[in-house]
């Protein structure tokens, strides 16, 4: 069976989708599609206009940012606890940078024009929006100053939290080329980091993947910006409803995709 078929498309798996009173979550569903977004395809460019916003569902996308023609460096990820270029379009800007698909999956597309729509006749829509754009927001900065203070060691096991929250399984694919350009750093710098948690136990590579064997030893390694991130996540957003009609168990999915890029 082909990956792609193997990935979760449960729109439940998406975290403000799963927060939406039913109303709101049909009035959405009705607009929108679930696409597969394929590994490094580009969503939108930086300073381009938002021809429609992504619910991630199985995958997850990097924000990057240039100045003066020079490498982009990653400011944030989003994967299924938000969204992707909601808040543009609700301040009528240009994309503030680049969005590039970091973990292949399935995500809700909805059209700029239609979700415009769905913000201006649903004001909890547009509030929970907002709220995931203050969460954005902190990510990027404690990211900005865990670049400047913190340790190769501390910055990469962050990272790999991150994502491994996102993913949602133990497995998922990452090359040390891409890491690298994700980390704004040389491709040595990163083996160094990887390597020390290699040989700790915390994590293994397997045919351009990467295990995460030790969660508990990734947390010791890292800084605590990682734990900053999640409490300014789990302070902004609403809590998740105990129970909802457009709420369901995901673990079948998760389960497949594990299936899918295991060798």
């Amino acid at each position: 069976m082909p990956y792609r078929k193997l990935l979760s498309a449960d729109p439940a798996t998406n975290g403000l989708l799963a927060r939406m009173e039913r109303e709101d979550y049909d009035a959405l569903m009705r607009n929108a599609k679930v696409v597969f977004l394929k590994f490094r395809m580009r969503l939108v460019r930086q300073g381009e206009n938002v021809d429609a916003v992504y619910f991630p569902l199985s995958c997850m996308v990097s924000l990057l940012v240039t100045t003066d023609g020079r490498p982009q460096v990653e400011v944030a990820t989003v994967g299924r606890e938000g969204v992707v270029g909601a808040s543009e379009l609700i301040q009528g800007q240009g994309a503030m940078g680049l969005n590039l698909v970091q973990l292949p999956g399935y995500a809700v597309r909805v059209e700029a024009r239609g979700f415009r729509e769905l913000l201006d006749s649903r004001p909890p829509v547009q509030k929970l929006i907002h709220q995931h754009f203050y969460a954005l927001m902190r990510q990027i900065l404690y990211g900005a100053a865990c670049n400047r203070i913190h340790s190769m060691e501390e910055r990469c096991a962050r990272w790999l939290l991150m994502t491994h929250d996102r993913a949602g399984i133990d497995m998922f694919p990452l090359t040390q080329d891409f890491l690298s350009h994700m980390l704004g750093v040389r491709r040595a710098t990163v083996n160094l980091a990887t390597g020390m948690m290699k040989k700790a136990g915390f994590i293994a590579y397997v045919r351009g993947k990467v295990r995460v064997l030790d969660r508990a030893g990734l947390e010791a390694t890292s800084c605590a910006c990682y734990q900053a991130i999640v409490a300014a996540y789990d302070s902004l957003l609403p809590a998740l409803p105990e129970s909802s009609a457009h709420v369901a168990d995901t673990q079948s999915g998760q389960a497949a995709f594990l299936s899918a890029i295991s060798p």
